[in-house]
């Protein structure tokens, strides 16, 4: 039998404060029952030796300071997991929200995790095609790797999460560590208040491209609590953790936006009075994205894996803001999205020159890729660089100053934007499809100008 407490000495928005509790955990579930009867659950913020700090998922209107209710439950936020997932959408705390009843658990696991021992982690270094020739040519995403996705304000980061989601999948014929033959692959998509249209948008989408089929949805809106919010992105992860590490599945993670998640976070902290870090974050912010982030990886011994793709908005295109700097210090690499390609209408406007994936090396080559993948990538990022400066030259001095070989640069620049890095959002590109594609364009220059290429691939894959 549960202790009741009608201690409650004050409520101010979602903040209970509970006096002389005995044996209350921080993280433990509370339930909060008003005079009508109505249950309505929180959990434990901050705890002393007789006082509780009670968030609540919920509003806290209509509860009276002197007759409420409170039990603490003993345990933290658990979700109940099963291979019944697979298919499902739910809501931010993990309730069904697709007209099907809630799945059998198997287990239930809390949704903080367990920290993954630095020894036993695996090093990534198996290739994932998402489709996307910017990402799988130019930054190659690895199983087990963080790899964030920084965008603005009305760039069109949601339809590239929902392309990544429903096109990514392992190549064939890839054995996987650990033993196997047949892989399977599946996607645990976290969305943190996002608007009523942009979860229609991605629940439409997963289901039109029967994507749905392999995936678990997670979708916490713009109206619902805070509280719910920095839940949500947990019960994915944990999700990601029981098929990848107990069901021997390849998951990726989608988080969007990590910019509302730390929004909630500050309001939460302000809430709580805390002393605020920059910006009016809280001071632990770069503590607490790294219990998410770090949740990727691989493990010796388990065939499946967790790779992370979180999504978030810079704040006016502010690399230097909170959440994208110290998302750069955990993670390993970005794909930043340009607002100057989405203006000229290129689709994904990814800008390959400041995107960088810092395990890209460990993907590619023979046996994973193709063994030129590694010298054309280098070639076609050195080339584009140097069509960029030939741009920015021309728009100073004139197209008529240019020598002949920064016009043969400047040319090459365009057709990249818009051969390479441009295609449609429902094209999906093999990843040798990409690589043929980039020597085509190599072939405006003389083999001269190649110097980061081996010469026996300009005489494999150079077609004039």
């Amino acid at each position: 039998m549960l202790k009741e407490y009608l201690t409650v000495s004050s409520i101010a928005g979602p903040l209970v404060l509970v006096k002389n509790i005995e044996e209350v955990k921080y993280g433990e579930l509370a339930e909060i029952e008003s005079i009508t009867g109505e249950i309505r659950r929180g959990r434990v913020l901050e705890v002393s030796s007789d006082v509780a700090l009670v968030q609540l998922f919920e509003e806290s209107r209509g509860l009276d300071i002197f007759k409420s209710k409170v039990r603490f439950l003993g345990k933290g936020i658990e979700l109940g997991v099963s291979p019944d997932m697979l298919g499902r959408i739910f809501d931010g705390l993990g309730k069904p929200i697709d007209a099907s009843p809630r799945p059998i658990s198997e287990k239930y696991i809390d949704v903080n995790g367990s920290p993954i021992n630095p020894f036993a982690r695996d090093y990534p270094d198996e290739f994932i095609q998402t489709g996307i020739s910017a990402i799988d040519g130019m930054n190659p995403i690895v199983r087990g790797q963080k790899l964030p996705i920084f965008s603005g304000t009305g760039l069109p980061h949601n339809r590239l999460a929902a392309q990544i989601a429903r096109q990514s999948r392992v190549l064939p014929g890839t054995t996987p560590k650990g033993g196997g033959v047949q892989e399977k692959f599946g996607v645990v998509f976290g969305a943190m208040g996002i608007t009523f249209e942009e979860a229609s948008f991605f629940i439409s989408q997963f289901r039109e491209t029967g994507a749905i089929e392999r995936a678990v949805l997670f979708i916490n809106l713009a109206d619902d609590p805070a509280i719910e919010r920095i839940a949500t992105p947990r019960l994915a992860l944990t999700t990601a953790e029981y098929f990848a590490f107990e069901k021997n599945m390849h998951i990726l993670v989608i988080l969007t936006d990590m910019t509302n998640y730390a929004e909630a976070l500050r309001e939460v902290s302000a809430a709580r009075k805390e002393i605020p870090g920059r910006r009016g974050y809280p001071g632990y912010l770069y503590t607490d994205l790294a219990t998410m982030y770090e949740r990727a990886g691989r493990i010796k011994g388990k065939t499946g894996s967790i790779t992370q793709i979180p999504v978030l908005t810079m704040p006016e295109d502010d690399k230097t803001h909170p959440i994208p700097d110290l998302t750069g210090y955990i993670t390993e690499g970005q794909i930043i999205l340009s607002r100057e390609l989405q203006r000229r209408g290129i689709y994904p406007p990814i800008d390959v020159m400041p995107s960088l994936s810092r395990l890209k090396d460990k993907g590619i080559g023979p046996d994973k890729t193709r063994e030129d993948h590694a010298d054309l990538l280098n070639q076609l990022f050195a080339c584009y660089a140097r069509g960029r400066e030939a741009k920015e030259l021309a728009v100073i001095l004139g197209e008529e100053s240019l020598s002949e070989m920064d016009k043969v640069y400047l040319k090459f620049s365009d057709s990249f934007e818009e051969k390479f890095i441009q295609q449609a959002e429902f094209e999906k590109r093999d990843v040798l499809e990409t690589l043929d594609l980039g020597w085509k364009l190599l072939s405006a220059f003389p083999a001269s100008e190649l110097s980061r290429v081996h010469e026996e691939y300009i005489q494999k894959y150079l077609k004039k």
